[in-house]
């Protein structure tokens, strides 16, 4: 049993207890009842690693490897997952910087 909960036997049955603080029990029971909360949001390094390899190496994911920002050490696999995450959480902004990158390519050219 957890901490701070007192639980004893009354004496008459063997394994038969009395919780003094229930109000305990029930709040661990319905917070054990709540449906688990999904994050819906990507740490900025995360994002800002993502969005470095997508600028720097496009879909080449084996050439991102070796590359000394790939400070996680990530597998070409990895990067994809990491990116493809990134495309589902924010698909907005992902457009809108692929968009931008191609409008940088322009203006060089």
């Amino acid at each position: 049993l957890t901490q701070g909960m007192e639980v004893e036997s009354d004496g008459r049955k063997q394994g038969k207890k009395i919780v003094r603080k229930p109000y305990v029990v029930n709040e661990m029971e319905y917070e054990a009842s709540l449906p688990e909360k999904k994050s819906n949001t990507l740490s900025r390094d995360l994002i800002d690693y993502v969005r470095y390899m997508i600028q720097n190496h496009g879909e080449n994911y084996k050439a991102s490897t070796g590359y000394e920002k790939n400070y996680y050490q990530d597998t070409p696999k990895q990067i994809k997952r990491k990116i493809n995450v990134y495309k589902n959480f924010y698909p907005e902004e992902y457009k809108d910087f692929i968009a931008s990158l191609k409008q940088e390519k322009m203006d060089v050219q």
